[in-house]
C-alpha cells in the first residue's frame, strides 16, 4: 500500500469524533494501521467501521486518557495486533468553562487537568516505553491550541492546559531527539467539531466573532488538522521535533 505512512501502526486518542476521526481515516488512507481510542465506545467503534468500509485496517479501544491503565493498554494492543507503534496522535481533549478566572470551577480546572495535559503526559509515557524498544523510535504529535501559545480572555483553565501541552511536547523532544524519537504538537485554531459547535451553540455571537478574526474568514476543518498531524508522524518530517504548529488560517501571524 502506498502513502506517507504507509506500514506504520498508528495510535489516536480522541478518534471517535472531530479531529480525532479525520486523523484516523487519514492514517488509515495513508497506509498505517489504526488504533482508535476514544472513551466513547460508539463514536470510536464507528471511526474502525468507516475505516474498514474504505479498506483500512483498524481496532477501537476504550480509553479514558486520565488513567494509565488505559493509556498503557491502547499502547498494548497497537504492539498485539499489528506489531509497533510507529506513530502517535495524542488529540483528546476537553473544552474550558467560558468564564473570567475568578468564576471558574475547580471541577472544570481539574477536568482540563486530568484531560488536557495529564492525558497527554499518560499517553506519551507509554508510547515512548514502547519506541525506545523499536530500531525506528516513532514520532509523536500532540494537540495543543492557538491558547496553548497565547492568552485567550475567558478560557483560563484550557489555555493553562494547553500551554502545558506546548511545554510537555519541547521537553519530550529534547530528552528523545537522540533516541530516533521526534515530538511535536499541532496547535489549531478554531475548527468545525462537536466542541467547537458546543461553544456556538450557546453563543452564536462569539461565533461570528471567531470566524470573523481569521485571517481566512472562516473556520478549519477537521480533516486540515488530521493532515497536518500524519504529515508529521511521517518520514517527510525527520528534520522536525520540538515544534509547535499553528494550523490556524494565519491567526498567530496577527
Amino acid at each position: 500500500m502506498s502513502g506517507i505512512v504507509a506500514g506504520k501502526v498508528a495510535v489516536v486518542t480522541g478518534g471517535g469524533s472531530g479531529i480525532g476521526r479525520a486523523a484516523c481515516e487519514i492514517f488509515a488512507r495513508e497506509g498505517a494501521s489504526v488504533v482508535v481510542g476514544d472513551i466513547n465506545i460508539e463514536g470510536g467503534e464507528e471511526t474502525v467501521r468507516l475505516i474498514e468500509q474504505a479498506g483500512g485496517k483498524a481496532v477501537f479501544v476504550k480509553c479514558d486518557v486520565s488513567q494509565a491503565a488505559d493509556c498503557e493498554a491502547l499502547v498494548n494492543t497497537a504492539v498485539v495486533n499489528f506489531g509497533s507503534v510507529d506513530c502517535a496522535f495524542n488529540n483528546a481533549g476537553v473544552e474550558g468553562e467560558s468564564c473570567k478566572l475568578a468564576d471558574a470551577s475547580e471541577e472544570n480546572f481539574m477536568l482540563n487537568y486530568k484531560v488536557n495535559i495529564l492525558g497527554v503526559f499518560l499517553c506519551m509515557k507509554y508510547q515512548i516505553k514502547q519506541m525506545l524498544q523499536q530500531e525506528n523510535g516513532g514520532a509523536i504529535v500532540n494537540t495543543a491550541s492557538d491558547a496553548g501559545l497565547i492568552g485567550v480572555k475567558n478560557l483560563g483553565q484550557y489555555s493553562a492546559a494547553k500551554h502545558a501541552v506546548v511545554g510537555l511536547t519541547k521537553s519530550a523532544a529534547l530528552d528523545y531527539a537522540t533516541k530516533k524519537i521526534r515530538v511535536n504538537a499541532v496547535c489549531p485554531g478554531p475548527i468545525r467539531t462537536p466542541m467547537l459547535q458546543r461553544i456556538f451553540d450557546e453563543s452564536p455571537k462569539v461565533g461570528e466573532a471567531m470566524i470573523a478574526a481569521q485571517p481566512v474568514k472562516r473556520l478549519g476543518e477537521a480533516s486540515e488538522i488530521g493532515d497536518a498531524a500524519v504529515y508529521l508522524c511521517s518520514d517527510s518530517a525527520s528534520y522536525i521535533t520540538g515544534h509547535a504548529l499553528p494550523v490556524d488560517g494565519g491567526y498567530m501571524a496577527t
